[in-house]
């Protein structure tokens, strides 16, 4: 580069010279000498006064040339400054397909938009179970390798029945009236925005674990009586609150958020967008689903991309029902303050926390999703009686009830999911949104788990790009538990005589469909989410003459405006 640069400085140099003259502009010294014989004094000062001339003009020429070498070392050196950026962009450039195409584990910081955590059915077009963008929301702030991304939706909601269940948005399923009742016989409407929801996520990485923080909260807490005289004042309360963190093949949670024991979608995700719980309005989901939202400590394990298992420990409760069971009539006081009849609060005392065990399998078949999962659930439950007075007598009986499931969640073709949840098992009646006691007291003392079943079945599927339609049934049993009281009488669950919120079954049947009128990465989505149900429960017992159940039908309508 050099050479050429100095050869053509040279050259241009040299072009106003023309041929036949010298450097200072003389003529060429001619091929035949001039003869000695005609040479005067006056030639030969003239000649002296050029080749004095030519001389000067040398030393410029010299120093011109010494000009343009610099010149050409400055340029030689912006060249090579050049280069180098060149070659280090050409070098980024080949690491930034490397990246993308990097697995999940290179990639620290992975964000979910909070579109698809505010509900399955509006995360992506292809609904929940698929593959959503992993790109970060525009409402993204990112401070070092921590990306805070806030998160939620706004639900203006119409609610009817054709009784008057009286639970507001979300439906008592155990509890709807008999047409016989004056509440049996009057519809009911109202407006709500309580399902509103808001809550942030946070995304980093330490010493090479990911961190995830998640923060939800509605509007649907316990109510003041006058919520809906004048200023509406629904209260705030959390959903979920937790932190995951997840290093290599280990995972550890813990805080509050859906029970383990809920229907997955997605492995063993803690995440809202990849549990299950339908995609209904009903703010209490489908009756028979297995659900709760406590806290917890779990360890998951993974061994590869599709397999999970693990254990957690989670906040128990021995739930007895408001008035659902009937105590021994000796023991019906202290009975009330020990077990969970959904007033007492605190109060009751639990002998270990529930254990959850539960493995997850998901397949790939091409670009579809398979999930199957199972679990099991152990509970105790512990009853302490004192029995005569001088001395005082203490007497105490425990119980170990165990329950399972097995769920499946089938992308069986593109876009068509077919679920199936079902549950069996003793003392898990809890789980089973309360709709049955965990337990009786004999007169004994003795503690007997009630035996319970559900199921969830159904499909969901995305016929357009922007319409989601499902379809679910949901049910739950609970066996009659039965004991002779010292008085004679029948006690427990179930038996004949035993009052109306005694359910054998409770069943429901569900449609729901999911309009989403537009949605775009910067400004969110905006949907319509509409739910018709048919509920209907049965008694163990009913008086001569009432109905053989209670029955009620369901309709909730939603506009709903997601956050990007």
């Amino acid at each position: 580069m050099k050479q050429i640069l100095m050869v053509l400085c040279i050259f241009g140099m040299a072009l106003p010279i023309t041929a036949g003259q010298s450097p200072s502009g003389g003529d060429t010294p001619s091929a035949q000498p001039a003869a000695a014989t005609n040479t005067t004094p006056e030639d030969i000062n003239k000649r002296e006064s050029s080749q004095a001339i030519s001389a000067a003009d040398l030393d410029q020429l010299r120093e011109r040339i010494t000009k343009q070498e610099e010149e050409i070392q400055r340029l030689q050196k912006s060249v090579e400054e050049q280069r180098a950026l060149l070659e280090k962009a050409l070098q980024n450039g080949a690491a930034a397909p490397q990246l993308a195409s990097a697995p999940a584990e290179s990639n620290p910081v992975k964000l979910v938009p909070a579109v698809n955590v505010a509900h399955p059915s509006l995360g992506n077009a292809g609904g929940a179970g698929q593959k959503v963008a992993e790109n970060p929301s525009p409402l993204s702030i990112s401070i070092g390798n921590t990306t805070f991304t806030p998160l939620g939706f706004v639900d203006f909601t119409w609610y009817g029945r054709t009784t008057n269940v009286g639970s507001g948005i979300g439906t008592s399923f155990g509890g709807i009236p008999y047409n016989n009742s004056v509440t049996g016989r009057i519809w009911e409407n109202n407006f709500s925005t309580q399902n509103s929801r808001i809550g942030f996520r946070v995304d980093s990485e330490f010493l090479g674990a990911k961190i995830l923080g998640y923060v939800e909260a509605d509007f649907l807490g316990a109510a003041p009586g006058n919520v809906f005289v004048t200023s509406n004042s629904n209260a705030f309360r959390m959903r979920n609150f937790f932190v995951d963190v997840q290093k290599g093949s280990l995972e550890v949670l813990g805080g509050q958020d859906w029970s383990m024991f809920t229907p997955n979608r997605k492995g063993l995700s803690p995440l809202p967008s990849d549990i299950f719980y339908s995609q209904d309005m009903d703010t209490n989901y489908q009756a028979g689903l297995i659900w709760s939202r406590q806290s917890q400590l779990r360890f998951i394990a993974h061994p590869n991309d599709d397999i999970a298992f693990g254990v957690s420990l989670e906040n128990p409760q021995q739930y007895v029902g408001n008035g659902v069971i009937t105590f021994p009539a000796a023991l019906s006081m202290a009975a009330t303050g020990e077990f969970n009849n959904t007033t007492t609060t605190y109060t009751a005392p639990n002998l270990h926390p529930d254990i959850i065990f539960k493995a997850a399998f998901d397949g790939h078949p091409g670009d579809r999703l398979l999930h199957f999962e199972a679990g099991a659930l152990i509970r105790s439950f512990k009853f302490e009686n004192s029995v005569g007075t001088k001395p005082t007598v203490y007497s105490s009986s425990s119980s170990t009830a165990a329950s399972g499931e097995v769920n499946a969640n089938l992308e069986i073709v593109k876009n068509v999911r077919l679920i199936a949840n079902t549950f069996f098992g003793s003392g898990g009646g809890r789980y089973i949104f309360g709709l049955g006691p965990d337990l009786i007291v004999k007169p004994d003392g003795s503690i007997s788990p009630v035996h319970a079943y559900s199921t969830v079945d159904g499909f969901e599927a995305n016929i357009t790009k922007n319409t989601l339609i499902s379809m679910l049934y949901g049910g739950a049993y609970f066996d009659r538990d039965v004991a002779i009281d010292t008085t004679g009488k029948p006690i427990g669950y179930g038996f004949s005589g035993s009052a109306t919120n005694n359910n054998r079954t409770v069943q429901e049947a569900t449609f729901d469909l999911v309009q989403t009128f537009w949605k775009n990465p910067s400004y969110g989505a905006l949907s319509l989410i509409t739910q018709y149900s048919y509920l209907w429960r049965n008694p163990w017992s009913l008086a001569p003459g009432a109905s053989r159940y209670a029955k009620t039908n369901m309709i909730w309508v939603d506009l709903r405006y997601t956050l990007p």
